[in-house]
């Protein structure tokens, strides 16, 4: 008999897995296989195009349940246009970005390429969007990526039944999460990718839930790839797992641009190739190793800036590194477990393998007693 936990219940979803995915497609393909696709909306920068995207995953889920992830601080900061906050950028630091782009031989972008693309969804004023247009879809789930979205905001998602889910690194951000009014705490550990704290997931995860298990459903995230680390996470006390990662190397994915220098990067990769820095958004994030990260650890490189500057400072930046074909210097979060992404497959063979492996290594500790 296949797994099943309180989350099932509580999501309407035959799996406790989740996975998060800047993918609508990979998105829709998680949910039709029976778990949770939760799409990442910090790529868009129109809220008009995320709810063209949210009306897509409406048609193609098969009626089965998704969610979506927004990047919102629970204070709002003081923010100005997009051009305002880039005349806080220093000059050095742009003048760093373009050296470093000329020495790894990464090419302009085109001309009629939009500058700033994917930079706006990091503002919490363009995140608000992103949540009133996922309040006017059926999604069950509204996740945070940087701990309990403000308090009106989960207030109008429990007015329309939708669930309330929040990443925490430490067990104080779990319990200020809860008493906040969050459903779901996701205990994200030190191994995963893109933002991420210090503690390990073995540790992490037990210490959340017995912070606030009794009051919240809690999901294992980082370092799990594969059903025995599902297994792992069940066995820590969690109800699921939050996955991110492990979809990056699937067949859906590639209908993203430059997915092809992005999957072969990956499937090149080590366990070893990740680096925590503050590069990438200007907090702490797991990255996928490179050249490009690389020079940012060279002597004389300037020091990431807070978010959202160091955003604004890298858009163009990121545009240019991941368009440029180049598997040596795409910038990806990425967590640990790329080690064992060998090669590309469709979501419902990982789902299915995930479901698979999780089953026989609960079987074989059951067969321990």
């Amino acid at each position: 008999m296949t797994f099943r936990t309180p989350l099932c219940d509580l999501l309407g979803i035959e799996h406790p897995l989740v996975g998060f995915t800047p993918s609508e497609h990979v998105a829709a393909a998680v949910s039709r296989a029976g778990g949770l696709g939760v799409l990442g909306c910090v790529r868009f920068n129109d809220p008009a195009e995320l709810d063209a995207v949210l009306a897509w995953m409406d048609e193609n889920t098969g009626g089965r349940p998704y969610g979506i992830d927004v990047v919102m601080p629970a204070t709002v900061p003081a923010e100005g246009a997009a051009t305002d906050l880039s005349q806080l950028i220093p000059g050095p630091h742009r003048e760093f970005v373009e050296q470093t782009l000329l020495d790894l031989g990464v090419p302009p972008l085109p001309d009629d390429t939009q500058s700033g693309d994917g930079v706006l969804g990091w503002l919490h004023s363009v995140a608000r969007q992103h949540v009133e247009v996922a309040l006017a879809h059926p999604a069950a789930l509204i996740a945070n990526a940087l701990g309990s979205p403000p308090p009106d905001v989960i207030a109008s998602a429990h007015d329309r039944g939708m669930l309330v889910a929040a990443l925490a690194g430490k067990p104080g951000h779990a319990r200020r999460q809860v008493a906040s009014g969050v459903d779901i705490v996701v205990a994200q550990g030190h191994e995963a990718g893109g933002h991420t704290g210090e503690i390990g997931t073995m540790v992490l995860v037990p210490e959340v839930v017995d912070a606030v298990g009794d009051q919240a459903q809690v999901l294992a995230a980082g370092g799990i790839g594969c059903g025995r680390q599902v297994a792992a996470a069940l066995a820590l006390g969690a109800a699921g797992a939050w996955m991110g990662s492990a979809w990056l190397v699937t067949t859906e994915y590639q209908q993203l641009s430059a997915a092809p220098a992005m999957q072969q990067a990956l499937l090149n990769a080590t366990s070893s190739d990740t680096v925590r820095s503050r590069i990438y958004s200007g907090k702490p994030a797991r990255l996928l190793k490179n050249r490009w990260t690389a020079a940012w650890e060279q002597p004389g490189a300037p020091a990431p800036l807070p978010m959202p500057l160091q955003n604004l400072l890298v858009s163009d930046a990121h545009q240019r590194l991941m368009r440029s074909g180049q598997p040596d210097v795409v910038t990806m979060p990425a967590g640990q477990i790329i080690g064992r992404m060998n090669e590309v497959r469709p979501v419902a063979d990982v789902m299915a393998d995930l479901i698979t492996e999780t089953d026989e290594a609960l079987d074989r500790l059951g067969g321990l007693r």
